[in-house]
């Protein structure tokens, strides 16, 4: 039993962090109604930049955290400002595309600055259990993951506070509904959609320093990224509460599946299981836990 319990607390606490990733997904869901394609591409830019400057330049992660947040906040900004802005008002496909292009082109300039050596990245915690939790109840729980989940719970907290309680939270909630009524009330579209791009190019850097130090900075961070997409099947598109849900459901499911499931099927279920929940799910709920049935009326 008490096996059991370590395999699922250690999914769960993974399960936090894929909820971290599907944050930024939700971000610019909410604001334009767009699944970003380009959100795996921009974590590992974002760890790859922080490893970059850790590494290359031998800067202290005191030092790189600030010049990498600085980088990913204008590589958003520059997103919605040149990419984002002409689209204002085109069909959804039309965004989406551009977000599968941007991914691309992400990704290479990533390659390009930084180089396409996997590498590794240190935050200073060490991946290894607590002593005093094995010696008392024989289980081992990592510090990296309880850190990593405590850093991506408050980060979630915070962002779903932001979006409830301020202004522009609920400037934000208004341009999802309706851009067009957004606009006809003095709802700055641009100055909206740049603060959410800005965000979102925060979240990922989180995301990315934690997935970095956990597996390493390589190319599989952008398919670590679009793990998030069974969460937000699960828990909604438009869902902060949704993304957190859906991130421990997958976590624990997945890594459950692995230990138990995984010898009578070969292993390597943990890369896909996760969206065979995600398909089952879809033809019951596919609006997802906390999202919104929508009703057209023809």
């Amino acid at each position: 039993m008490s096996f059991f319990f370590e395999v699922l607390v250690a999914g769960l606490l993974s399960g936090v962090m894929y909820a971290l990733v599907a944050l930024g997904f939700v971000l610019i869901f909410k604001a334009s109604g767009v699944f970003n394609f380009a959100q795996g591409a921009m974590v590992f830019f974002a760890a790859a930049t922080f490893a970059g400057l850790q590494q290359e330049h031998h800067l202290s992660v005191w030092l790189a955290l600030p010049l990498a947040l600085v980088a990913m906040v204008v590589l958003g900004l520059v997103i919605e400002r040149v990419v984002l802005r002409p689209l204002v008002n085109q069909p959804q496909i039309t965004l989406f595309m551009a977000t599968i292009g941007l991914a691309f082109f992400i990704e290479g300039m990533s390659q390009m600055f930084w180089g396409s050596t996997p590498r590794g990245l240190s935050i200073g915690i060490e991946d290894q259990p607590f002593q005093w939790v094995s010696d008392r109840l024989n289980i081992n729980i990592s510090q990296f993951d309880v850190f990593a989940a405590f850093v991506s719970g408050i980060l979630v907290v915070l962002l779903a506070l932001f979006f409830q309680r301020t202004r522009i939270g609920r400037a934000l909630r208004a341009v999802a509904d309706d851009h067009q009524a957004a606009l006809s009330v003095g709802i700055p579209l641009q100055y909206i959609w740049a603060i959410v791009w800005a965000v979102a190019g925060f979240v990922a850097l989180v995301a990315g320093m934690l997935w970095g130090a956990r597996n390493g900075v390589g190319f599989s961070l952008t398919f670590t990224a679009l793990k998030a997409l069974p969460v937000l099947i699960l828990g909604g598109f438009e869902s902060i509460p949704g993304a957190i849900v859906g991130g421990l459901i997958i976590g624990a499911s997945e890594k459950v599946a692995e230990v138990y499931l995984g010898p009578h099927v070969g292993g390597g279920i943990e890369g896909w299981f996760a969206y065979v929940i995600a398909l089952a799910f879809l033809l019951v709920r596919p609006e997802g836990l906390f999202g919104e049935k929508h009703i057209d009326r023809v």
